[in-house]
């Protein structure tokens, strides 16, 4: 009788689940996840609109679509938690205004005394400047309105660090911007990696028996601390050395000059029209600044990028998504900016007299443009790489 080939062994229930998960990484499309750039631009644009309004409910409803948009969108990753940094920061701003406003007063005429502080006598030199006295609820009212602009506009920054990727930023910057950005990004890595190390050398300490509180405690955890700031600093160095860092191409000398010429011009323009639209008398001639200032900068940066010498490796794509993200942003700008010329009033609520502001109807609608990027961006994926909510599937 012939000899026949012995059966192929049957597969482990380890292979079978293996070639499963390895069929189901193939067969799954590639997400892509959103430009950083178009975070930045969208959070801006919101912050942008925040200068154009004193109203309250225009302002909560503001922080309230970029909170919905970092809850819906923000990824799972440590730098993606500092939102809350700055949403605590805005509170400050809140309490530090209205303080500033009881003890030295407020400009504003009120009728409403709340309480009447002792009043300090200053001298002749110091006039126009009180310590004590009315405290009024209009001058505190038109102090909580001023401060929340300024703490709305901390909050959009805040959201676009917590959706935007630090590292894909740095990598889709210009040439000529790409050494000062790879400082920035390594000074903002430093408090959280010296965080982490003085609480994992704390945690140690404690698990040893060993005090960590005190002047002892600090001076025997801050040593080490130092220690691994200055080894992991010396590692990046020769790190960023072995891959070229900080090397430039020849470049002619007329096109050093242009380029000087143009950037700086540049950022002029961008600085005189950014205060012509902030302020009321330079509405007129803001924008054509602004543009061609802009213009002017861009050109710079285009010319200096041509003395780095470096590649980029999958660059990330600025698609249509990041298109919709962007002009959902500038479109509540741009209509906060035609509401508060056609209506000044309702976008800027009067404190004398002490009335309740009222929420205007299509400035607000215009408001909620601003949470379209919660439902046309990816969801964030968790640490197994498959969307949050996605729900996981029983191996066959």
């Amino acid at each position: 009788m012939p000899p026949t080939d012995p059966a192929p062994p049957a597969p482990t229930p380890a292979s079978h689940l293996h070639q499963h998960q390895h069929q189901h990484r193939h067969q799954q499309p590639h997400r892509t996840t959103t430009h950083p750039g178009a975070w930045w631009l969208w959070a801006l644009a919101l912050g942008t609109a925040a200068t154009r309004t004193t109203n309250p409910l225009l302002l909560a409803l503001l922080i309230t679509v970029s909170a919905y948009v970092v809850v819906a969108r923000r990824p799972h990753a440590p730098w993606s938690r500092s939102y809350g940094a700055f949403v605590k920061l805005a509170l400050a701003v809140l309490v530090i205004r209205l303080l500033f406003t009881t003890v030295l007063g407020s400009p504003i005429p009120g009728t409403h005394t709340l309480l009447t502080l002792p009043e300090v006598p200053l001298p002749d030199w110091a006039q126009g400047i009180r310590l004590g006295g009315r405290v009024t609820a209009e001058g505190l009212t038109f102090a909580l309105y001023d401060a929340m602009k300024l703490a709305t506009l901390l909050i959009c920054v805040g959201a676009a660090n917590a959706l935007a990727n630090p590292a894909r930023l740095l990598k889709s910057l210009p040439g000529a911007l790409y050494e000062m950005g790879v400082a920035v990004v390594v000074a903002l890595t430093f408090a959280p990696n010296l965080i982490a190390d003085v609480q994992r050398l704390r945690a140690a300490r404690r698990l040893r028996g060993r005090p960590d509180r005190g002047m002892r405690g600090l001076l025997q955890v801050g040593l080490p601390v130092l220690e691994g700031a200055l080894e992991r600093s010396v590692a990046l160095a020769a790190a960023m050395d072995s891959r070229g860092y900080g090397r430039t191409a020849q470049v002619p000398a007329p096109v050093r000059r242009t380029t000087a010429a143009l950037t700086l011009g540049g950022l002029l323009g961008v600085c005189a029209g950014t205060y012509g639209l902030l302020t009321a008398a330079g509405g007129t001639y803001g924008i054509p600044v602004l543009v061609a200032g802009a213009a002017a900068a861009l050109a710079g940066l285009w010319l200096g990028g041509r003395r780095t010498v470096r590649t980029r490796y999958r660059p990330d794509r600025w698609d249509t998504r990041a298109w919709l993200v962007t002009a959902s942003g500038v479109a509540v700008a741009a209509l906060l900016f035609l509401a508060n010329a056609r209506d000044p009033a309702a976008l800027h609520p009067g404190v004398v007299p002490l009335t309740a502001p009222a929420l205007p109807l299509w400035p607000a609608a215009a408001v909620l443009l601003g949470l379209l990027p919660a439902f046309i961006t990816p969801a964030p994926e968790n640490s197994t790489g498959t969307p949050v909510g996605t729900p996981m599937k029983e191996p066959s």
